[in-house]
Protein backbone atom coordinates (compact mmCIF):
# COMPACT_ATOMS: atom_id res chain seq x y z
CA UNK A 1 0.00 0.00 0.00
CA UNK A 2 2.92 2.39 0.61
CA UNK A 3 4.24 1.73 -2.55
CA UNK A 4 0.80 2.91 -3.93
CA UNK A 5 0.43 6.01 -2.32
CA UNK A 6 3.42 6.93 -3.44
CA UNK A 7 2.96 6.30 -7.00
CA UNK A 8 -0.33 8.40 -6.41
CA UNK A 9 0.96 11.03 -5.17
CA UNK A 10 3.72 11.09 -8.13
CA UNK A 11 1.02 10.45 -10.63
CA UNK A 12 -1.12 13.08 -9.16
CA UNK A 13 1.76 16.07 -9.08
CA UNK A 14 2.56 14.63 -12.60
CA UNK A 15 -0.91 15.42 -13.52
CA UNK A 16 -0.89 18.98 -11.28
CA UNK A 17 2.05 19.84 -14.12
CA UNK A 18 0.34 18.91 -16.85
CA UNK A 19 -3.23 21.23 -16.30
CA UNK A 20 -5.11 17.92 -15.33
CA UNK A 21 -5.76 18.08 -11.15
CA UNK A 22 -6.92 15.05 -9.58
CA UNK A 23 -10.13 15.78 -7.54
CA UNK A 24 -10.47 12.72 -5.68
CA UNK A 25 -8.81 9.08 -5.38
CA UNK A 26 -10.02 6.17 -3.70
CA UNK A 27 -9.48 2.58 -3.91
CA UNK A 28 -12.79 0.45 -4.31
CA UNK A 29 -13.54 -3.41 -3.47
CA UNK A 30 -14.71 -5.82 -5.45
CA UNK A 31 -14.68 -9.54 -6.01
CA UNK A 32 -11.56 -10.24 -8.34
CA UNK A 33 -9.54 -12.43 -6.70
CA UNK A 34 -6.83 -12.36 -9.90
CA UNK A 35 -6.30 -8.52 -9.22
CA UNK A 36 -6.58 -8.50 -4.66
CA UNK A 37 -9.96 -7.15 -4.27
CA UNK A 38 -9.30 -3.74 -5.14
CA UNK A 39 -9.05 -1.01 -8.17
CA UNK A 40 -7.74 2.40 -8.45
CA UNK A 41 -10.25 5.11 -9.03
CA UNK A 42 -9.23 8.54 -10.11
CA UNK A 43 -11.25 11.67 -10.93
CA UNK A 44 -11.00 14.55 -13.02
CA UNK A 45 -12.38 17.88 -14.21
CA UNK A 46 -10.70 17.90 -17.15
CA UNK A 47 -7.89 16.76 -19.60
CA UNK A 48 -7.80 14.26 -22.68
CA UNK A 49 -9.02 10.70 -22.01
CA UNK A 50 -5.87 9.84 -23.96
CA UNK A 51 -3.45 12.13 -21.89
CA UNK A 52 -5.09 10.69 -18.57
CA UNK A 53 -4.30 7.02 -19.97
CA UNK A 54 -0.59 7.65 -20.88
CA UNK A 55 -0.14 9.30 -17.09
CA UNK A 56 -1.59 6.33 -15.77
CA UNK A 57 0.00 3.89 -17.47
CA UNK A 58 3.49 5.97 -16.43
CA UNK A 59 3.01 5.40 -12.77
CA UNK A 60 0.57 1.99 -12.92
CA UNK A 61 1.28 -0.31 -15.92
CA UNK A 62 0.04 -3.04 -16.12
CA UNK A 63 -3.04 -1.24 -15.73
CA UNK A 64 -6.87 -1.82 -15.45
CA UNK A 65 -9.03 1.93 -16.45
CA UNK A 66 -11.89 3.28 -17.36
CA UNK A 67 -11.83 7.11 -18.66
CA UNK A 68 -14.65 8.65 -19.43
CA UNK A 69 -16.24 12.60 -19.65
CA UNK A 70 -19.54 11.53 -18.36
CA UNK A 71 -20.91 10.13 -15.08
CA UNK A 72 -19.97 6.17 -15.60
CA UNK A 73 -23.25 3.89 -15.35
CA UNK A 74 -24.48 0.34 -16.65
CA UNK A 75 -24.64 0.24 -20.41
CA UNK A 76 -27.73 -0.69 -22.16
CA UNK A 77 -25.77 -2.83 -25.01
CA UNK A 78 -22.41 -4.66 -24.79
CA UNK A 79 -20.90 -5.66 -28.02
CA UNK A 80 -17.30 -7.93 -27.85
CA UNK A 81 -14.97 -9.69 -29.88
CA UNK A 82 -14.18 -13.60 -29.66
CA UNK A 83 -10.93 -14.72 -29.90
CA UNK A 84 -8.80 -13.80 -27.51
CA UNK A 85 -11.39 -11.59 -26.29
CA UNK A 86 -14.18 -13.62 -24.48
CA UNK A 87 -12.16 -16.73 -25.19
CA UNK A 88 -8.76 -17.21 -24.74
CA UNK A 89 -7.66 -18.56 -28.32
CA UNK A 90 -7.89 -17.68 -32.34
CA UNK A 91 -9.57 -20.69 -33.39
CA UNK A 92 -8.53 -20.45 -36.80
CA UNK A 93 -5.27 -20.64 -35.37
CA UNK A 94 -6.26 -23.79 -33.44
CA UNK A 95 -8.26 -25.51 -36.28
CA UNK A 96 -5.40 -24.96 -38.63
CA UNK A 97 -3.56 -27.10 -35.99
CA UNK A 98 -5.58 -30.14 -37.39
CA UNK A 99 -4.74 -29.46 -40.39
CA UNK A 100 -0.77 -28.93 -39.24
CA UNK A 101 -0.46 -25.63 -40.60
CA UNK A 102 -1.01 -23.89 -37.22
CA UNK A 103 2.51 -21.76 -37.41
CA UNK A 104 1.67 -20.30 -40.66
CA UNK A 105 -1.58 -19.27 -40.25
CA UNK A 106 -1.05 -18.08 -36.66
CA UNK A 107 1.48 -15.79 -38.36
CA UNK A 108 -0.99 -14.40 -40.46
CA UNK A 109 -3.25 -14.22 -37.69
CA UNK A 110 -0.90 -12.16 -35.68
CA UNK A 111 -0.20 -9.82 -38.24
CA UNK A 112 -3.60 -9.33 -39.29
CA UNK A 113 -4.76 -8.39 -35.33
CA UNK A 114 -1.79 -5.55 -35.28
CA UNK A 115 -3.43 -3.89 -38.19
CA UNK A 116 -0.39 -4.75 -40.81
CA UNK A 117 -2.69 -6.73 -42.94
CA UNK A 118 -5.92 -6.21 -44.61
CA UNK A 119 -8.75 -8.08 -42.75
CA UNK A 120 -10.65 -9.56 -45.43
CA UNK A 121 -7.67 -10.68 -47.43
CA UNK A 122 -5.57 -12.28 -44.77
CA UNK A 123 -9.30 -13.95 -43.39
CA UNK A 124 -9.23 -15.87 -46.99
CA UNK A 125 -5.67 -16.83 -47.75
CA UNK A 126 -6.59 -18.11 -44.05
CA UNK A 127 -9.35 -20.03 -44.94
CA UNK A 128 -8.24 -21.19 -48.14
CA UNK A 129 -5.33 -23.28 -46.34
CA UNK A 130 -7.97 -24.83 -44.66
CA UNK A 131 -9.25 -26.55 -48.25
CA UNK A 132 -10.01 -30.49 -47.22
CA UNK A 133 -10.20 -30.35 -43.61
CA UNK A 134 -12.89 -32.28 -42.47
CA UNK A 135 -15.79 -30.99 -40.62
CA UNK A 136 -15.20 -32.92 -37.59
CA UNK A 137 -12.46 -31.46 -36.67
CA UNK A 138 -14.07 -28.12 -35.73
CA UNK A 139 -16.34 -30.00 -32.98
CA UNK A 140 -13.11 -31.55 -31.85
CA UNK A 141 -11.23 -28.05 -31.42
CA UNK A 142 -13.98 -26.16 -29.85
CA UNK A 143 -14.89 -29.19 -27.31
CA UNK A 144 -10.55 -29.60 -26.41
CA UNK A 145 -8.83 -26.83 -27.08
CA UNK A 146 -11.71 -23.68 -26.89
CA UNK A 147 -11.96 -22.01 -23.24
CA UNK A 148 -13.62 -18.95 -22.03
CA UNK A 149 -12.14 -15.84 -20.77
CA UNK A 150 -11.44 -15.89 -16.89
CA UNK A 151 -14.28 -13.27 -16.32
CA UNK A 152 -16.21 -13.71 -19.39
CA UNK A 153 -18.94 -15.84 -18.29
CA UNK A 154 -19.42 -13.05 -15.01
CA UNK A 155 -18.95 -10.52 -17.32
CA UNK A 156 -22.42 -11.19 -19.41
CA UNK A 157 -24.16 -12.72 -16.93
CA UNK A 158 -24.06 -9.72 -14.89
CA UNK A 159 -24.60 -7.00 -17.44
CA UNK A 160 -27.57 -9.35 -18.78
CA UNK A 161 -29.13 -9.24 -15.14
CA UNK A 162 -28.41 -5.30 -15.31
CA UNK A 163 -30.53 -5.47 -18.74
CA UNK A 164 -27.86 -5.02 -20.95
CA UNK A 165 -28.49 -6.55 -24.28
CA UNK A 166 -25.27 -8.13 -25.39
CA UNK A 167 -23.96 -9.12 -28.90
CA UNK A 168 -20.77 -11.21 -30.05
CA UNK A 169 -19.16 -9.78 -33.23
CA UNK A 170 -16.54 -11.61 -34.45
CA UNK A 171 -14.15 -11.96 -37.10
CA UNK A 172 -14.46 -15.81 -36.61
CA UNK A 173 -16.43 -18.72 -37.59
CA UNK A 174 -20.20 -19.06 -36.54
CA UNK A 175 -19.58 -22.50 -36.19
CA UNK A 176 -17.52 -21.60 -33.06
CA UNK A 177 -19.26 -18.27 -32.33
CA UNK A 178 -22.97 -19.87 -31.83
CA UNK A 179 -21.58 -22.19 -29.41
CA UNK A 180 -19.46 -19.73 -27.45
CA UNK A 181 -22.56 -17.03 -27.94
CA UNK A 182 -24.85 -19.55 -26.01
CA UNK A 183 -22.24 -20.58 -23.74
CA UNK A 184 -21.57 -16.94 -22.60
CA UNK A 185 -24.87 -15.67 -22.69
CA UNK A 186 -25.21 -13.93 -25.83
CA UNK A 187 -28.29 -12.53 -27.04
CA UNK A 188 -27.12 -12.98 -30.79
CA UNK A 189 -24.04 -13.87 -32.65
CA UNK A 190 -22.56 -12.15 -35.70
CA UNK A 191 -19.80 -13.54 -37.50
CA UNK A 192 -18.71 -15.46 -40.87
CA UNK A 193 -19.64 -18.69 -41.81
CA UNK A 194 -16.87 -21.36 -43.37
CA UNK A 195 -18.35 -23.30 -46.86
CA UNK A 196 -18.35 -26.95 -46.25
CA UNK A 197 -19.27 -29.49 -48.73
CA UNK A 198 -19.55 -33.51 -48.12
CA UNK A 199 -18.11 -32.94 -44.88
CA UNK A 200 -15.21 -30.98 -45.19
CA UNK A 201 -14.20 -27.38 -45.47
CA UNK A 202 -13.77 -26.58 -49.07
CA UNK A 203 -10.98 -23.19 -48.16
CA UNK A 204 -14.08 -20.78 -48.93
CA UNK A 205 -16.67 -18.46 -46.72
CA UNK A 206 -20.08 -18.15 -47.08
CA UNK A 207 -21.91 -14.74 -47.56
CA UNK A 208 -20.56 -11.50 -46.16
CA UNK A 209 -17.53 -10.95 -44.43
CA UNK A 210 -17.70 -9.76 -40.57
CA UNK A 211 -14.79 -7.07 -40.21
CA UNK A 212 -13.80 -3.72 -38.76
CA UNK A 213 -16.83 -1.88 -40.06
CA UNK A 214 -19.30 -4.75 -39.30
CA UNK A 215 -18.92 -4.76 -36.40
CA UNK A 216 -19.00 -0.63 -35.76
CA UNK A 217 -22.74 -0.94 -37.89
CA UNK A 218 -23.82 -3.49 -35.57
CA UNK A 219 -22.92 -1.62 -32.65
CA UNK A 220 -24.83 1.46 -34.27
CA UNK A 221 -27.84 -0.71 -34.91
CA UNK A 222 -28.17 -2.17 -31.80
CA UNK A 223 -27.89 2.19 -30.35
CA UNK A 224 -30.64 3.03 -32.59
CA UNK A 225 -32.86 0.41 -31.37
CA UNK A 226 -32.71 1.79 -27.69
CA UNK A 227 -32.18 5.68 -28.41
CA UNK A 228 -29.54 8.52 -29.20
CA UNK A 229 -28.85 8.76 -25.24
CA UNK A 230 -27.77 4.86 -25.15
CA UNK A 231 -24.40 3.93 -23.38
CA UNK A 232 -22.49 0.72 -25.12
CA UNK A 233 -19.82 -1.02 -24.06
CA UNK A 234 -16.78 -2.64 -26.11
CA UNK A 235 -14.46 -4.88 -25.84
CA UNK A 236 -11.79 -6.23 -28.37
CA UNK A 237 -8.05 -7.04 -28.70
CA UNK A 238 -6.94 -6.20 -32.35
CA UNK A 239 -7.00 -4.19 -35.39
CA UNK A 240 -10.37 -5.34 -36.46
CA UNK A 241 -12.10 -4.24 -33.39
CA UNK A 242 -10.74 -0.78 -33.22
CA UNK A 243 -14.02 1.11 -35.16
CA UNK A 244 -16.76 -0.54 -32.65
CA UNK A 245 -14.13 0.36 -29.84
CA UNK A 246 -13.78 4.16 -30.55
CA UNK A 247 -17.36 4.09 -31.41
CA UNK A 248 -19.01 3.14 -27.87
CA UNK A 249 -19.48 4.92 -24.93
CA UNK A 250 -16.74 2.44 -23.14
CA UNK A 251 -14.62 1.08 -25.28
CA UNK A 252 -12.03 -1.80 -23.20
CA UNK A 253 -9.34 -3.08 -24.86
CA UNK A 254 -8.62 -6.44 -23.50
CA UNK A 255 -4.91 -7.44 -23.13
CA UNK A 256 -4.87 -6.18 -26.75
CA UNK A 257 -2.66 -5.13 -29.66
CA UNK A 258 -0.58 -1.58 -29.50
CA UNK A 259 -2.88 -0.24 -31.85
CA UNK A 260 -6.12 -1.47 -30.42
CA UNK A 261 -5.30 -0.42 -26.73
CA UNK A 262 -4.27 3.40 -28.10
CA UNK A 263 -7.76 3.69 -29.27
CA UNK A 264 -9.60 2.97 -26.04
CA UNK A 265 -10.62 4.55 -23.10
CA UNK A 266 -10.87 1.67 -21.23
CA UNK A 267 -8.45 -1.39 -20.57
CA UNK A 268 -7.98 -4.35 -18.79
CA UNK A 269 -4.09 -5.43 -18.65
CA UNK A 270 -3.56 -7.17 -15.63
CA UNK A 271 -6.65 -8.59 -13.94
CA UNK A 272 -9.56 -10.84 -16.31
CA UNK A 273 -12.84 -9.29 -17.58
CA UNK A 274 -15.12 -9.14 -14.25
CA UNK A 275 -12.64 -6.08 -13.50
CA UNK A 276 -15.18 -3.88 -15.76
CA UNK A 277 -17.91 -4.48 -13.61
CA UNK A 278 -15.92 -2.85 -11.20
CA UNK A 279 -14.71 -0.21 -13.31
CA UNK A 280 -18.69 0.38 -14.48
CA UNK A 281 -19.53 1.01 -10.63
CA UNK A 282 -21.58 -2.56 -10.28
CA UNK A 283 -21.24 -3.55 -6.92
CA UNK A 284 -19.37 -7.18 -6.35
CA UNK A 285 -23.12 -8.18 -4.40
CA UNK A 286 -24.75 -7.81 -7.57
CA UNK A 287 -22.22 -9.93 -10.08
CA UNK A 288 -23.77 -13.25 -10.91
CA UNK A 289 -20.81 -15.53 -10.42
CA UNK A 290 -21.40 -19.16 -12.23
Amino acid sequence: MADLETRLDAAADAFQTAGMPVISAAMLDFASEALGGEVLQLSFDEGDSAQILAGIDRFFAPTDALVSRSEIAVPQVFVSDMDSTMIGQECIDELADFAGLKAQISEITERAMQGELDFEKALRERVALLAGLDESAIASCLADRITATPGAKTLTATLAAQGTRCVLVTGGFHHFADAVGEELGFHRVVGNRLDVEIGKLTGKLVGGITDATTKAAVLAEEMAKIGVNARSLATGDGANDIPMIEAATYGFAYRAKPKARASANGRVDRGDLSVILALLGIPPKDWVVS
